[in-house]
């Protein structure tokens, strides 16, 4: 049996330009992912006949009646690219809400393709599974290593971050539908993609909220108005103690709030809880990512200070 974890992607900012030929949406964002199994999926496969897939979980009601899930497409692709037949016995268990704003389904797609990978022993390497990712959705991609990058293009071009603070993150969901299509048409306005990204890394959380500070969730405003409920979610956040930012991932209604520690996450994740029981709510963390042993003393671009 192999078990891959499935973590929530969570876009500490968005920003969209102007519709392409090809009817997608360029973008630059930075997506980070949640640590441990507080708010993540769970893929699990073992050896079979033929291909199958269970579910199971909280949120399992939300896919039973997807006939297309990303999961199967995903084996399914691995295998074709592979010259082999897609057979496995697959679970997921859904424990993140379905279409919420935080890459739930590209990363059980993506935690699926790990998985395989090991299940099959297929001599692929993860760019590899980048490359056949894109086909399977734009946010796919950016989730099979599920590390700190910066996302441009439709999220296929990807960036690493070389160094992540540790950052104690709330996630809050209300659990009302915000279709992502139905946010892009309200779109208004948008800050366009031609932001100069850090090349660096973030030291620690005071840097990178400087520089979140210079950047926004467009389709935070157009999700507000097909759904008021998300403003109060994100008032809620930032009402307690501790609240560093408070924003919305994606096209929502997921919203996100940091932390100045995971005490005070805890403590407020109890709070939304108890005020507001039929909320999904998560206190979770973006792992820490240091520079590795080469980059330490070297030159790796400017730092967020230098925007």
């Amino acid at each position: 049996m192999i078990r891959e974890l499935a973590p929530a992607k969570i876009n500490l900012f968005l920003h969209v330009g102007a519709r392409r030929d090809d009817g997608f949406h360029p973008l630059q964002s930075l997506a980070v992912f949640t640590g441990g199994e507080a708010a993540a999926d769970r893929v699990s496969l073992a050896p079979a006949d033929d291909l199958s897939l269970a579910l199971d979980g909280p949120f399992a009601g939300g896919l039973e009646a997807e006939s297309n899930n990303l999961v199967l497409g995903a084996a399914r692709l691995l295998a074709a690219g592979a010259s082999g037949a897609p057979v496995a016995a697959i679970t997921l268990t859904k424990n993140l809400p379905v279409a919420s704003g935080i890459g739930g389904g590209s990363s059980d797609a993506a935690a699926t393709l790990r998985g395989l990978r090991v299940l099959w022993n297929l001599p692929l390497d993860d760019a590899a599974l980048c490359d056949m990712a894109a086909s399977l959705g734009s946010d796919v991609p950016v989730c099979i290593a599920a590390v700190p990058a910066f996302m441009e293009g439709r999220g296929e071009i990807l960036t690493p971050v070389a160094a992540m603070p540790r950052l104690a993150l709330l996630l809050v969901n209300p659990g009302v539908p915000v279709p992502t299509r139905n946010v892009f048409a309200a779109l208004k306005t948008r800050r366009g993609t031609d932001m100069a990204l850090p090349r660096g890394a973030f030291r620690d959380t005071g840097d990178l909220l400087r520089f979140l500070e210079t950047t926004g969730n467009d389709l935070e405003e157009p999700a507000r108005a097909i759904q008021p409920l998300i403003g109060e979610v994100l008032g809620a956040i930032a009402r307690q103690p501790g609240a560093l930012v408070s924003r919305m991932s994606g096209s929502g209604a997921t919203c996100f709030g940091i932390f100045a520690d995971d005490d005070c996450c805890a403590r407020a994740a109890n709070a939304l809880r108890s005020a507001h029981p039929g909320w999904w709510t998560a206190a979770s963390f973006v792992p820490e990512r240091g520079l590795s042993v080469e980059q330490v003393g070297q030159d790796i671009g400017p730092t967020p200070e230098g925007l």
